[in-house]
């Protein structure tokens, strides 16, 4: 261990997306390659010794206790444990948040060190795997509520290869089987559908972790609030969603003058005759079973929207993945999408 495919594999895997900036610590990890990598997970990382690194993959990650704050991570996955390898930013960037870490290290802050945080989630604890609309992030539970992350990959085939190499390690772990189903009666079997909503499609792994797949009503209910949104419910029928993909809204007026990050985080919405920007919760929904009460922000809330029938250009930008876009409307007085969007009839 480990093979020389494997290797060359992970040292692939190993780099930071180019649009998103990362400390030196970070920057550190993405420098490692083959066996140097593989020492560095067994010296600094791993709990125990027998463990194998299966699998590397870098992607923001969003923490259930910290909705908010979207953070870049190394993620590592083992026979034992998912390994989240964090910037030292966010331990600061939340002082809400504050008591989800035990800062103990906190008079290192001036030396020339460059901490990096590791939240672990052992595959013991691991309740349930959902998988986002078009495999685009992935939210996995554990047994808590300083257990559920999410991983935004904004990428279908980074979502693929984690969840077909987490399926291959939980199929090492040694559980106690499932108790045999007890038959059900006629009653029971149709009285426990009167809720009225399919359950999402659910792949129950031999390990007894639940991989949840969204299934067609999600499209049905996300089409449903764009109609809303467009103020035209007699058009749902005809209302098709073309596209949908996570995305970064490039912001460099507000940006400048906040300091806050160039690049927003947006659901891109696109319909047959709309274009909308969404800001979506990606960690609260579906709720976990021990939430007392729903979250404090719906799952979609509109940012911006407007007809395609405005659009006037498209600007293209000629570097390689990810691409950029700049999408120019015409702007035409007193039929702008947002103006009934924005009113607030409980307001001022």
């Amino acid at each position: 261990y480990p093979s020389e495919f494997l290797i060359q594999k992970i040292t692939e895997d190993n780099q930071i997306p180019v649009h998103l900036h990362v400390s030196m610590s970070l920057q550190y990890v993405a420098g490692l390659k083959g066996n140097a990598l593989v020492e560095f997970f067994h010296g600094n990382i791993a709990e125990v010794e027998n463990e194998e690194l299966r699998h590397l993959m870098w992607s923001s990650v969003l923490f259930y206790k910290a909705p908010t704050v979207e953070v870049m991570a190394c993620v590592l996955l083992s026979t034992k444990a998912i390994y989240f390898l964090l910037d030292d930013s966010f331990i600061h960037a939340d002082e809400h948040q504050s008591d989800f870490w035990n800062k103990e290290n906190s008079d290192c802050e001036n030396s020339s060190f460059h901490l990096s945080c590791c939240f672990v989630l052992k595959l013991n604890d691991l309740q349930s795997v959902n998988i986002g609309l078009f495999d685009q992030y992935f939210r996995i539970t554990g047994h808590s509520a300083g257990h559920i992350v999410t991983c935004l990959t904004r990428d279908s085939y980074n979502t693929h290869a984690f969840i077909q190499q987490l399926m291959a390690v939980l199929s090492l772990l040694a559980r106690t089987p499932s108790p045999e189903p007890v038959d059900k009666d006629f009653y029971s079997e149709f009285g426990s559908k009167n809720t009225g909503k399919m359950e999402n499609y659910e792949l129950i792994h031999s390990s007894r972790v639940k991989f949840i797949y969204p299934n067609e009503e999600e499209i049905g209910d996300l089409a449903f609030l764009v109609a809303e949104k467009m103020d035209g419910l007699a058009n749902l029928q005809s209302l098709n969603i073309l596209l949908y993909v996570l995305a970064f809204q490039v912001n460099h007026i507000e940006a400048s003058a906040q300091n806050t990050s160039l690049l927003q985080p947006k659901t891109l919405i696109l319909t047959s005759s709309d274009l909308f920007l969404f800001d979506e919760d990606y960690i609260s929904y579906p709720l976990p079973e021990f939430a007392k009460e729903p979250p404090k922000r719906d799952k979609y809330q509109l940012a911006d929207g407007r007809r395609i029938r405005d659009l006037d250009r498209v600007l293209m930008g000629y570097q390689t993945y990810p691409q950029a876009l700049t999408f120019v409307f015409d702007d035409v007085q007193n039929q702008d999408l947002m103006q009934n969007l924005t009113l607030d009839h409980f307001g001022e």
